[in-house]
């Protein structure tokens, strides 16, 4: 594989304290960061891949098999990053859906659970270890995601301690050349204060299934942080079990689709099928042989839906078709959690009354946080229209006046 081809990645320190950070402070520390990193891949002219990793120490528990995590905090934090990501490239006129073409960037976040104080046993190198959640630790980031094109790294203390660690990791995988590091300005780190002293945030062990609807068309920012925040509330049992948890991805069928506004640029389900399970993989697989020797992505078909497996099959994906309000959570009593947008919460009540109706029992409904750059920007004018510059709509629109503008 060509290095061009390659993902690149930006290594951001740790969030500010304490969690959940509001916008404007998260924005005030990675802003900068983001905007050289993206600002960089699209100079190159070529489709780019940004994995956004955040080292931060976001799980708790004793023993590796039954760890936990703020669900609420983890989204958040997704959301805050996944806002900044879609508001810079929104003004830099970058595309940011997946197979965008040339000079887009496809990002994708990561947490990476990581305390500062960790010694690790270099001389071994790096090993895959994993525990009941999709979040591995430096280590295990640093032995299956690799190679890469370019890693960005912050110019601040903290920024250049995570980058030193982290290389000493990196490089018994990879050679790399001094064109490939490229440091890149930090931003302003801001402890806000806690607004609420009651003790650490709920924590959540994971459900074994676990249930998200949508069109996912051009898949974009908002629906990576849909599919993430989902997929952290999975329990993943251990790699020598026989089980498997189960996310399911009820996916728009074509027929319902139909009406949209330029309906004839929508993508077929098959389509956003693939996108929705390609993005999955780069949270999901870990392979000791990173991106050029890990086996290509197997996607089953089964009865017109697609189904794919990971982490030797304790995580099983599947994208079903939906021709209603409701998909699989009225036909499949063993789901567990649903996940929701401000705009679907209505259907999460409503297919809790349906279920209810039926004598099983309602789902736990998890809501996530929007991308707002309004809750970032003191210039609602430089984000002008911003919500409808990332939206599926939108984008089949552009490409809608694309099309015209080549046949002028």
């Amino acid at each position: 594989m060509q290095r061009d081809k390659l993902p690149s990645l930006l290594l951001l320190p740790c969030p500010p304290q304490p969690q959940p950070s509001s916008r404007h402070v998260l924005d005030a520390a990675y802003c900068p960061s983001l905007t050289a990193a993206l600002s960089k891949l699209k100079s190159t002219g070529a489709e780019s891949k940004l994995i956004v990793a955040v080292p931060y120490p976001i799980l708790h528990g004793q023993f590796v098999r039954s760890k936990t995590l703020s669900w609420s905090e983890a989204q958040s934090l997704v959301a805050g990053i996944y806002t900044i990501i879609a508001m810079v490239c929104s003004q830099l006129s970058i595309a940011t859906e997946i197979n965008a073409g040339s000079g887009s960037v496809d990002a994708t976040v990561v947490l990476v659970d990581h305390n500062r104080s960790k010694v690790f046993a270099s001389e071994s190198g790096p090993t895959i270890e994993t525990n009941s959640t999709i979040v591995v630790d430096l280590a295990t980031f640093a032995s299956a995601y690799h190679p890469w094109n370019y890693i960005f790294h912050v110019s601040s203390e903290q920024g250049l301690q995570l980058y030193q660690t982290y290389l000493k990791l990196a490089e018994v995988k990879q050679t790399l050349l001094h064109e490939q590091l490229v440091p890149v300005e930090g931003g302003l780190t801001m402890n806000s204060p806690k607004e609420d002293d009651s003790g650490s945030p709920p924590q959540s062990s994971g459900y074994p299934v676990v249930c998200l609807g949508g069109t996912f068309d051009y898949l974009h920012p908002g629906h990576k942080l849909l599919l993430t925040a989902a997929a952290l509330l999975l329990r993943v049992p251990h790699k020598d079990s026989s089980q498997s948890c189960l996310f399911i991805i009820g996916i728009t069928g074509d027929e319902l689709l139909k009406s949209k506004k330029y309906a004839e640029y929508v993508q077929t389900w098959d389509e956003r099928a693939r996108n929705v399970i390609a993005f999955l993989s780069r949270i999901l697989q870990l392979s000791e042989q990173g991106w050029k020797g890990s086996p290509a992505l197997q996607i089953e078909e089964k009865d017109g839906d697609f189904q794919a497996a990971f982490r030797n099959d304790t995580i099983r994906v599947q994208c079903v078709r939906i021709q209603d309000a409701f998909g699989p959570t009225v036909t499949r009593e063993d789901i567990d959690a649903l996940v929701v947008s401000a705009e679907t919460r209505s259907g999460g009540r409503a297919v809790n009354d349906r279920r209810t109706e039926q004598g099983w029992k309602p789902l736990d409904v998890f809501e996530v946080d929007v991308l707002d750059a309004e809750e970032i920007s003191d210039e609602p004018t430089k984000t002008e229209n911003y919500a409808t510059k990332i939206s599926s709509t939108a984008i089949r629109k552009l490409k809608a006046e694309a099309k015209v503008e080549v046949q002028k």
